[in-house]
């Protein structure tokens, strides 16, 4: 007996269990051996991290391929696995580790490693129980973890493949440094902060060829006046007028003294600022650049700590990058050299992990030469081999790997794959898979025993994710798994990533397989919050998946999301929306109840082509319509296409309509017509379920066991196969159930738009009816009446006075509404409406079109306006047919 309400916090968990006993989720199941692979690698989330939306809607997305898939028949594996997150897992464990007094470089490297060890061990399953609450069907058997020890000896061999190809190297660069963490850090852990700051103005004297000042000077402006003691030029762009007489002379740099050229460079804008900008190579990203055209020197005046260090003037050294700029500028000021001061909001990069600003900072790193790989990426993009969907991304991928730069692979972190390079005598390194290796190359180097150190580095732990399409698969070794599961089906991930983990994956999947990792790149959205904001913990308006999956289940949560991953659209939570699906999983549940009551029980022996009642042959045709534009969808990524398209056979066609259609006939006297109604009610929910179960699979899974009747089921829900149902589309039923169906929602909606009072029963005219009209009135005319509230049915030439015309399927039909309904004040009210409308529709229009709102306008206002406009022309439409009936 199925119980009368659905209880995910019971149910959840008991089949999640079921599942795992069953090992339903396991890649190469034997009746599976024939089958054909379905591959896909999940995003490995951080080890320290706890699931959120982004995770919640990223995985949703992926099991409903898996599951799609399996039930599809194919040998699917979701490769699951967690990022050994280096910055991340460090700092937690460093935080620990100093609650109890204990400093890291203390206890030195090794020590401290088992601490981190001993973490993950404790802690580090945390997002893997929360991803399998949401229900992923990842191979949990097979789960990695980039730190393990064959993706370890994966990383080590690509670094020295790639050393061997002449693609690593050691270089003094620019690299984004954190002065509080004391490491190099990637662009995705940087973070752009507004901050109220300053623009410094600064007069530099112009000295002649003697060094003796001319008493001309030229005025730079700078938000970074410590980064002054380091300038080694001042730039003005070539075509600027004002300055082309000083291009070529030089100008002595106040408190410092070092004479500095003028150079003519276009990276000065004319228009901003002076014009004049003052170059510190080893500073600025773009000053850096700009020296290297220009053959400058480089001065780094900053230590790892960003306090100045001894290539500064005494009266500096040692301070803090804040206390220097005040004592430069009230220095700059007390010599005369402060032209003026303006207040300036600007853009200042921040540490994403330690909060503090980020210097461009010279260092010596590891580079990867990616130019080649980038190359061969690029071309695999062009000819087809992996596309992007939506398709506008490949510009972003384009646009990115054309303009590659190296790639910085160390920092300076203790947790993560130290670098595989020993130092010999002279400074020199060798590269090597092992310390044994390294020591005979290191002999054949330097001399049999020469003194060898490892670098203490490790690398990027992008580095080792952009392995995770093959290393999971048993890379380097050459596995069952990678000739079967490489390359794989399809790689969802958000657009923030393409370049950091899709391009890197590619480029290095083509480098040690010569071959894409993936066939597909699915990008989504990002989930924002209700009123379209960005989420983010400093807005305090993040919302925690497991909080909704504790209040209506996962289910609910999971169907949200992938009704609403239109492509190219961000999602808006909606904790309504999210109760409304709850309440979808709950009309399919009372829907089975019912027909458990009814007597309505699975029969394997049933055959729906079988059927002689003109309804149940329409349902049967609807269920395969439905099939096939489920399957399209998904097949198509149009995750939002296949859910509404689900929610509209379950919620509108079954339910509304064919429970419904069926109820008289259930509980008729024909025992024939009974019989096969029941059986067919049983078959409908028994696809209805199916059909649902990539989307809703814990409910579903209940479902189909409570469901199962006195024979059992061959199979779990997540291993049956997919609904087939073609060859049950009957036209003739189709189009005398279909016309009932239109006939009776075209009633209901003119009713509703011109005010016919709920409980009123209205006379029905078939205007100039056909033979085949007639006859659906006769076999349908109770339930037409009992379905629309209908007083009579009558046939006439043409319609009466006073009434609504309505076109069903061609056959037109006339609601008499004379005495019920004023039309002429009902065309005044829908006309008046409707130009309400029009205005609202103008006004939004009007904003939308204007460039200058869309581009001071957040992101959210945008996005509410445009869900204003599609509300209102849609109501507008039904305006206008209430308005055509009258």
């Amino acid at each position: 007996m199925i119980e009368t309400t659905f209880d995910p916090a019971s149910v959840e968990p008991r089949v999640s269990a079921a599942w795992e006993e069953a090992q339903a989720f396991r890649a190469g199941r034997p009746d599976r051996a024939g089958a054909p692979p379905y591959s896909i690698v999940i995003p490995p989330p951080n080890v320290t991290g706890s699931l959120h939306m982004g995770h919640a809607l990223n995985n949703t997305l992926q099991d409903i391929l898996c599951r799609f898939e399996r039930m599809r028949g194919k040998d699917v594996l979701w490769q699951p696995g967690t990022d050994h997150a280096g910055i991340a897992t460090q700092m937690v464990v460093e935080r620990q580790l100093q609650e109890r007094q204990i400093q890291r470089r203390d206890i030195g490297r090794e020590k401290f490693l088992e601490h981190v060890w001993a973490w993950k061990e404790e802690s580090g399953g945390t997002i893997v129980n929360q991803l399998k609450r949401l229900g992923a069907s990842c191979d949990w058997s097979r789960e990695r973890f980039t730190m393990d020890e064959g993706l370890s000896e994966a990383v080590i061999e690509i670094f020295v493949r790639l050393n061997e190809a002449g693609l690593i190297y050691k270089d003094k660069r620019l690299v984004n440094w954190d002065p509080k963490l004391l490491t190099a850090i990637s662009d995705l852990e940087v973070v752009q902060e507004e901050i109220n700051g300053h623009l410094w103005h600064f007069a530099y004297p112009v000295v002649d060829e003697a060094g003796t000042e001319t008493g001309e000077t030229i005025t730079v402006a700078t938000t970074r006046p410590e980064t002054m003691l380091g300038d080694t030029a001042v730039a003005v762009h070539p075509s600027d007028e004002r300055y082309t007489h000083l291009v070529g002379k030089t100008v002595r740099l106040p408190l410092v003294g070092r004479l500095i050229p003028i150079v003519a460079d276009e990276y000065s804008d004319p228009e901003k600022g002076t014009g004049a900008v003052k170059i510190t190579p080893a500073h600025d990203f773009n000053d850096f650049e700009v020296g290297r055209r220009h053959n400058l020197e480089v001065i780094n005046i900053l230590t790892a700590e960003a306090h100045i260090n001894e290539n500064a003037p005494e009266a500096y050294r040692g301070l803090d990058r804040s206390e220097a700029r005040k004592r430069i500028v009230a220095d700059m000021e007390a010599a005369g050299r402060l032209v003026t001061i303006e207040k300036h909001k600007h853009q200042v990069p921040h540490g994403d992990r330690s909060g503090v600003p980020i210097e461009p900072w010279l260092t010596d790193q590891w580079y990867l030469n990616v130019r080649p790989l980038a190359d061969n990426a690029l071309d695999a993009v062009r000819r087809g081999e992996t596309r992007f969907v939506p398709q506008n991304w490949e510009k972003t991928f384009f646009d990115w790997l054309e303009n590659i730069q190296p790639w910085c692979v160390s920092r300076q972190l203790w947790w993560g794959h130290q670098i595989p390079a020993w130092y010999g005598p002279d400074g020199g390194y060798v590269i090597a898979r092992d310390e044994k290796e390294a020591r005979e190359k290191a002999d054949a180097k330097w001399g049999a025993g020469a003194a060898i150190r490892r670098d203490e580095d490790v690398l990027d732990t992008w580095f080792s994710s952009a392995l995770w399409p093959y290393s999971t698969f048993g890379w380097p070794d050459k596995t069952p798994e990678l000739a079967r599961y490489y390359p794989t089906s399809v790689v969802v991930t958000g657009f923030d990533i393409i370049f950091f983990w899709v391009a890197r994956m590619m480029m290095t999947g083509l480098f040690t397989q010569n071959e894409v990792p993936f066939k597909d790149v699915y990008i989504h959205a990002l989930v924002r919050d209700e009123k379209g904001a960005k989420m983010s913990k400093s807005k305090g308006n993040v919302t925690n998946p497991l909080d909704i999956i504790d209040d209506v289940g996962a289910d609910a949560l999971r169907f949200f999301l992938a009704a609403m991953a239109a492509p190219g659209r961000d999602i808006k939570m909606s904790t309504d929306r999210i109760k409304g699906y709850r309440n979808f999983g709950t009309k399919l549940w009372n829907a089975t109840r019912f027909a458990e009551m009814k007597g309505c029980v699975r029969d394997p022996s049933f055959d729906p082509r079988s059927a002689k009642i003109a309804l149940n042959r329409w349902i049967a045709g609807e269920a395969e319509k439905a099939v096939g534009e489920i399957q399209r969808a998904i097949e198509a990524y149009r995750f939002n296409d296949a859910a509404s398209a689900v929610y509209r056979f379950i919620w509108n066609v079954v339910c509304d309509w064919y429970v419904e259609l069926a109820k008289p006939i259930i509980e008729g006297e024909d025992e024939a017509a009974r019989t096969e109604t029941r059986a067919m009610v049983a078959f409908i929910l028994d696809q209805s379920t199916l059909l649902l179960h990539p989307f809703m699979p814990f409910i579903t899974e209940e479902l189909w066991s409570l469901t199962a009747g006195p024979a059992p089921r061959a199979q779990m829900a997540a291993l049956t196969a997919w609904p087939d149902l073609g060859g049950l589309l009957d036209a003739a039923a189709d189009e005398e159930i279909g016309w009932l169906v239109d006939l009776v929602a075209e009633i209901r909606s003119i009713r509703t738009e011109v005010g016919v009072p709920g409980g009123a029963q209205v006379p029905l005219v078939m205007v100039n009816a056909s033979n085949a009209v007639e006859a659906r009135v006769a076999a349908h005319g109770e339930t037409l009446k009992r379905l629309a509230r209908i007083s009579e049915i009558s046939f006439a030439p043409s319609a009466p006075k006073g009434s609504v015309q309505i076109i069903a399927r061609g056959a037109v039909a006339a609601l008499a509404l004379e005495g019920i309904v004023d039309i002429e004040a009902e065309k005044a009210r829908l006309k008046k409406e409707t130009d309400k409308i029009d205005g609202e529709i103008a006004k939004i229009n009007a904003k939308l079109g204007n460039p200058d709102f869309i581009a001071r306008a957040k992101e959210e206002v945008i996005e509410e306006n445009r869900e204003r406009l599609e509300e209102a022309s849609a109501r507008r439409a039904k305006l206008q047919d209430a308005l055509a009936g009258l």
